[in-house]
């Protein structure tokens, strides 16, 4: 008898453990996916999250599966990582910890919430007849939760916004009011289990508990379903919710709506509705934290002689002051034309690179007047080009020293 059970219990456990392998090694690490070492803080997280989505961004690689396939990889680390109930699942068992398919009646995402012990009290108690946790029939599953991937413009994260969104989910029948039985009927308990959603085998010395056959477990069963939704109790629907995003929100940020998730079965409370932030890349601006990066291309003249810069931010154009000798690189610091943080605290600064422009499609005239200008700057006996000075000596020094 011992035999005949080992032979219905090893190879159970084996084709668990081959399975939670096979998906284990299918994925890749997500502290590897984000490049961040497994003690890295949120905030080390949520910036390599952001320079990931911003590389790989579908909008900036057209067509190109590859960056598609990284970018929803690095979007689904993140999602992990962020939140910590999942994070010290994945830490503590991998990719099974928080792998959807493994959740019963799920949070959508992990075991459901139960710890992995939980999971072989399952197993042996159908085997052995120890009972679980919670009884048999008529248990109630808390609905999935639900995740919705929503893109907003640079703009629409800055100011805030709301918006409107279409959400497909599992909803109570409001026919039969969830019970799935016909208007006028109710569930009847099963006969075979007595209601209890188990069934016990008495082998010799030895009682084995499994799942009731014909209720799976339920412990009702119904005569007579709904003719609306076949007797499930729910029915997919399309929902329309409102979504006020915050003001100073970034790529990786959620917004969790309670209670707007799939309806839970058996009067099962319902799950929430996560809904995912992706900042769309903007044209003109970057973002790094709270502060607003931007290019600015200006002309050699403007740059040696100095000048005025119009210059774009989000609630309209400055005036930045250009000093005579600017070089290129050099960064303008623009105060409180950033961002907001979401959580409060100083509005973050708008950063302006200069880039020098080299003129290009010169005429024969204009030719003249450069070499006529240059030949003037190196005649003077002034240094006009200091950077310039300081690395010739460089390499003259380099040269000497590896005695060319």
């Amino acid at each position: 008898m011992r035999d005949n059970l080992r032979e219905q219990v090893i190879p159970l456990l084996h084709d668990g453990f081959i399975n939670w392998l096979a998906y284990k090694m299918a994925k890749r690490d997500y502290y590897e996916v984000l490049e961040v070492a497994k003690n890295a803080t949120e905030a080390d997280m949520k910036k390599a999250y952001r320079r990931l989505a911003m590389k790989y961004h579908p909008d900036r690689n057209q067509n190109n599966q590859e960056a598609e396939e990284k970018f929803k990889e690095a979007k689904e680390a993140y999602e992990v990582l962020s939140d910590p109930q999942k994070r010290a699942a994945y830490d503590q068992l991998g990719h099974a910890g928080v792998n959807p398919g493994m959740g019963q009646g799920g949070e959508g995402y992990g075991f459901g919430g139960g710890s992995f012990s939980d999971i072989f009290g399952d197993v042996f108690g159908d085997i052995f007849g120890a009972g679980r946790s919670g009884g048999g029939g008529n248990r109630a599953y808390r609905g999935a939760d639900l995740q919705y991937n929503l893109d907003i413009t640079l703009e629409e994260a800055v100011n805030g916004t709301e918006v409107k969104i279409r959400v497909p989910k599992m909803e109570v029948c409001g026919e039969c009011q969830g019970s799935g039985a016909k208007p006028g009927t109710q569930p009847q308990t099963c006969p075979t289990c007595n209601g209890v959603g188990q069934v016990r085998m008495q082998q010799g010395f030895f009682s084995i508990q499994q799942t009731c056959p014909r209720c799976n477990g339920s412990g009702t069963i119904i005569a007579t379903p709904c003719a609306k939704c076949s007797g499930s109790g729910r029915l997919q629907k399309q929902k329309t919710l409102s979504v006020k995003v915050p003001a100073g929100v970034d790529s990786g940020d959620r917004i969790r709506l309670s209670g707007e998730g799939e309806a839970g079965q058996r009067s099962g409370p319902p799950g929430d509705l996560y809904v995912q932030i992706s900042v769309k890349p903007h044209p003109i601006f970057t973002r790094d934290d709270d502060n607003l990066l931007c290019e600015v291309p200006i002309g050699m003249i403007t740059a040696a002689l100095g000048g005025e810069l119009e210059v774009p931010t989000l609630s309209g154009r400055v005036i930045v002051k250009i000093p005579a000798g600017t070089q290129t690189g050099k960064i303008f610091r623009i105060r409180n034309k950033g961002i907001k943080p979401v959580r409060g605290g100083p509005v973050g600064d708008l950063l302006c690179k200069v880039v020098l422009e080299t003129p290009v499609n010169l005429t024969g005239k204009q030719k003249e007047l450069l070499k006529e200008l240059e030949k003037s700057l190196h005649s003077d006996g002034q240094s006009h080009s200091p950077q310039e000075r300081s690395w010739v000596a460089g390499v003259k020094k380099f040269f000497e020293d590896m005695k060319f």
